[in-house]
């Protein structure tokens, strides 16, 4: 008896949904456009994919380019349909597994739309992957803040500040108490700031603010390049005492992820940019729901979900369907940091919390904090009040008459739009 696992797609085609989702079938298992005679009832029986279910909406979604209606249909046939998966037909392999439920699929000319919304797991990948080393509950650890919001930020300008400057603002942001640093994600390894020259700027002010206050946040030093660069500065930060580094996921793929997760101590924050590439149309892509499990898998610690009245064009309600699937349990890994990030500030603490309904959060702060009237200390003591009112249960706004860095943050960033 063939086992499967299934994963559900947005579909529209000018064909009937039936036929289209069987085209989708046979195309990401045994099948192609024309019958072969090794393609035996037996081995289409063992491994061939199979339309689990089908249901149509009324979604209106547009045509893809290319879209193939034989018949001049006037309208597209759209609806949610289910494909089961040979579970033997992808070994251990996330790799395997994204190629089979996200593949030549998005290429068929049957299909007007298609997007991934959801896949389930097979238990072989599940117990071969080990997931996050540290997630949430080992940054809280690093960073000795059990309880309540992490507050975080990005090194703002994103590229070309100066050694001097870098010292001297990783200074304000660890004496005035923040849990978190990192580098831009477009900050890598630019020829005016080095990589091993940036991580020994960071790392010594960490070191000697640590000594001078006992405060030491995480500072995720972005090592994205290949994989032998990566490596050498995973292992460069190791040596010099760091406690965590950045990929940028997009750009690196699941397999490099793996791959240091396999060879590092540190905890691995994982940026999304580029994600929306393959998600920001209803009509084509993947969903984040999706991709978070592939991230895990490979050892995402912390993850971005994007943010609450952000500057990008995602939706609140987006954000916190991403959240909500980055919090549900994948196995028996551990729950990775969910990071909010994307134009937040002391202003837009509460509607995330009210949106988000936790607390137990990263919420990540570059403008916000730096970009703060009073600088960068009091961009930090800015966050940090208006997320204490909110644990309090006490208004924002309230909160701001005893706190002047709030009361300025709120001035100045409350009313963009």
């Amino acid at each position: 008896m063939t086992e499967y696992f299934s994963a559900h797609y947005r579909l529209a085609s000018y064909q009937p949904l039936e036929k289209a989702a069987a085209v989708l079938a046979g195309e990401q298992s045994s099948g192609t456009f024309t019958p072969v005679a090794l393609e035996t009832d037996a081995l289409i029986a063992r491994h061939g994919a199979t339309v689990i279910g089908v249901e149509t909406t009324d979604e209106p979604l547009a045509a893809l380019p290319g879209s193939w209606n034989p018949a001049g249909a006037e309208s597209l046939n759209v609806g949610i349909v289910e494909i089961g998966f040979p579970i033997e037909n992808v070994g251990t392999s996330i790799e395997e597994l994204y190629t089979t439920v996200a593949g030549n699929l998005f290429e068929l000319r049957d299909l007007a739309a298609v997007k991934l919304l959801d896949v389930e797991i097979p238990p072989q990948i599940l117990s071969a992957y080990r997931g996050p080393r540290v997630g949430m509950v080992g940054t809280r650890v690093i960073v000795n803040r059990l309880e309540g919001p992490l507050i975080g930020t990005i090194i703002k300008p994103s590229i070309g500040i100066k050694f001097d400057a870098l010292a001297g603002l990783v200074t304000d942001l660890a004496e005035a108490g923040i849990d978190f640093i990192k580098d831009d994600e477009i900050n890598g390894n630019a020829l005016d700031l080095p990589f091993v020259e940036r991580a020994e700027t960071v790392l010594t002010t960490l070191d000697r603010v640590a000594q001078a206050t006992g405060n030491r946040p995480m500072y995720a030093l972005n090592i994205t390049g290949d994989l032998d660069d990566m490596l050498r500065r995973a292992e460069l930060v190791e040596k010099a005492g760091g406690s965590s580094i950045m990929v940028v996921l997009p750009a690196v793929g699941f397999a490099a992820l793996e791959y240091i997760r396999r060879r590092t101590p540190l905890a691995i924050h994982t940026h999304r940019a580029g994600f929306q590439s393959i998600s920001r149309t209803p009509e084509l892509g993947v969903d984040y729901a999706v991709y978070q499990k592939f991230a895990r898998l490979a050892g995402a610690d912390q993850l971005h979900v994007g943010g609450i009245d952000s500057k990008f064009f995602e939706s609140n309600e987006s954000v916190v369907h991403s959240a909500r699937a980055l919090r549900t349990p994948l196995g028996d890994t551990r729950l990775p940091a969910t990071v909010v990030s994307s134009g937040q500030s002391a202003a837009t603490a509460q509607a995330a919390y009210d949106a988000l309904e936790t607390t137990d959060l990263l919420i990540m702060a570059g403008g916000g904090i730096s970009g703060h009237p009073d600088g960068a200390k009091a961009g930090v003591e800015s966050m940090r009040d208006a997320w204490q009112a909110i644990e309090d249960g006490v208004p924002v706004e309230a909160a701001a008459r005893d706190s002047v860095a709030l009361a300025r943050a709120l001035e100045k960033f409350g009313g963009r739009g």
